[in-house]
Formats: C-alpha cells, structure tokens, sequence
C-alpha cells in the first residue's frame, strides 16, 4: 500500500507506506500447512470409502483372502454380481422403496410443520412466546431413548405399529425440536420492515408466510431438509422399534443389519449393500450443499 503526497506542481506522487503489505506469494506459502492439513483429513475421510467401493465390486473370495488395495494391480478382476445380488436377491430393491416411502414424507412432514411454527415463534406476539421457545430448546436435551417404550405402548394401543404413519409422526415428533429451533432464529433475522411493507398492502398473515417468508427463507428449509432427511435415512432404532423388522416395511438400514446376521461371511455383500444405502444421502448432499451452509450460518450471525 503507497500513501499520496502533493509535489510543488500539483501532481500527486505515491508515498511508499511504512509497512508494506504481504505478497501473494508469501501468503500462499504461509497457507501451505492449511492446505496439506485440508487435503490429511479428505483423505482420512475418503480413503476407507474408497475401500468400501473397490471392496464392492470385487469377488467374495478375493474380499475374503487380500487386501482391496491389491484391487488395483494387475490382473484386475472387478464384477458386478455383488450388486445384482443384493438388489434381487437380498430384497435390498424393496428396502430402498420403503426407505424413500418413510424418508421423503416424513422430512416434509417435519420441515412444513416446524416451519409453521418457527414463523409463530418468530413473530407472533405473545408474552409466552419466549417461554414456549424455552421448552422446545428443553426438549432437544431430552434423550431419545426414554421416550421409546411410551410411544410403542400408544401405538400399539391405537394399531399405528408396523406402519409408515406411525414412523412419520415418529421421525415428526424427534424431530420437531431441532427443527423449530433452527429455522426460528432464521426466520427472526428477517427485516421486520419488509413484513410490515407487506401488512400495510393486505397481506394476510398466511400470505406473508408463503409468499414473502418461504421464498426468502429457502437456505434454511434446504439445509434443514439435508439433515432430516439424512437422519430418517439412517435411522435403525426407530424402524426396528415402530416397525417390527418385517420384510414388507423394512428400510434399507433394517435389511443391511439383517444381512450382517445371517450373512456376516459374505463381506463382499455386505459392502455392496452399504454403498447402496449411501447412495440418496450423497446425490442429496452434493446437490444442495451450497444451500447447506448458507441455512446453517443464516440465522447465527446478526447484521
């Protein structure tokens, strides 16, 4: 950086400034450590799902005997037949349909819900509002566990068990608190002028809510919806708990446990069946994560 001084014929010359300021190639070679640090942990994360993969698509005696690294010396010898198995013959075809059947409607279920009542929260004026707030942040500390034996009880009473109405309210009802409590604190950073601007033109408050709040508000219900919808995928103790284990009902993540029981030798199934239940979760977030940050930060930091 230069300061300017004015010279006895007007011109204005540059003033070298004392501290001179770093060039980029010294701030690239001070970001050399940040860099390998980065790259250490993607290959820490990367690499067993890497071996995952090869493992996958490798015949079970060689799973069985070498390494998956050994994959990629020659003779390579690949197959797909651990898929073709798994999807046919393990029902693990089935078991991706419930797991859809249970994941997609159960997430929209808590992110239409949750954002009702965030925008309530967020702006409804109430002097227990901020009490009602309070119990819902309660609530996330409340494990998940004491609450299991309650609810099967209740639904066993009025025949939701084995059902996938009865894993929606479940996945609804544990969900909520999170839910509520981050697109709450979003939803309170919005401009109050651009509501009011709206009120003074006769918007209803449920025509704010689905014309000016959601639209502005699509960070937040996208990330929100990342991470239900990757928590429903992987549930295992509500789907065996609520839904009995039945092959009929059964999601991906109740089927691959079941294979590891009675197939605990064939490994190679076993890693073909993981990548399966890891497809919708990767696809979802490798489209959505630029919203993904932006929801998480939007409502931490006041302007």
């Amino acid at each position: 950086m230069t300061a300017r001084a004015e010279t006895g014929s007007g011109a204005v010359a540059p003033v070298p400034s004392a501290v001179a300021a770093p060039s980029r190639a010294a701030v690239g070679l001070r970001r050399i450590p940040l860099h390998l640090a980065v790259l250490l942990l993607c290959a820490a994360w990367l690499v067993p799902s890497l071996g995952l993969l090869i493992s996958s698509v490798r015949p079970g005696h060689e799973v069985a005997t070498t390494g998956w690294w050994t994959a990629i010396v020659p003779p390579l010898s690949f197959t797909i037949e651990n898929y073709v198995q798994v999807l046919t013959r393990r029902d693990l075809g089935l078991s991706f349909m419930n797991s859809l059947l249970i994941t997609v409607p159960a997430t929209m279920l808590t992110v239409g819900v949750a954002a009702y009542a965030a925008y309530a929260l967020a702006w409804m004026r109430s002097r227990y509002r901020d009490w009602v707030f309070l119990l819902l942040v309660a609530m996330l500390v409340v494990p998940i566990q004491i609450t299991l034996v309650p609810v099967l009880r209740l639904f066993n009473a009025v025949g939701l068990t084995g059902t996938f109405v009865g894993i929606w309210l479940v996945h609804l009802g544990f969900g909520l608190p999170f839910a509520i409590y981050l697109l709450r604190n979003f939803f309170a950073q919005l401009p109050s002028e651009m509501l009011e601007a709206a009120a003074i033109d006769g918007a209803s408050p449920f025509a704010t809510f689905f014309r000016i709040v959601l639209p502005t508000s699509v960070p937040a219900l996208a990330s929100l919806a990342i991470l239900e919808l990757v928590w429903n995928w992987n549930d295992l103790l509500a789907a065996l708990i609520f839904l009995g284990g039945r092959k009929d009902v059964a999601p991906l993540t109740v089927a691959v446990s079941n294979l590891v029981a009675s197939h605990g030798e064939g490994w190679q199934l076993l890693t073909a069946a993981a990548f399966v239940s890891m497809t919708l979760p990767l696809v979802v977030f490798l489209t959505m994560q630029r919203y993904f940050v932006q929801g998480i930060l939007g409502g931490s930091v006041k302007e």
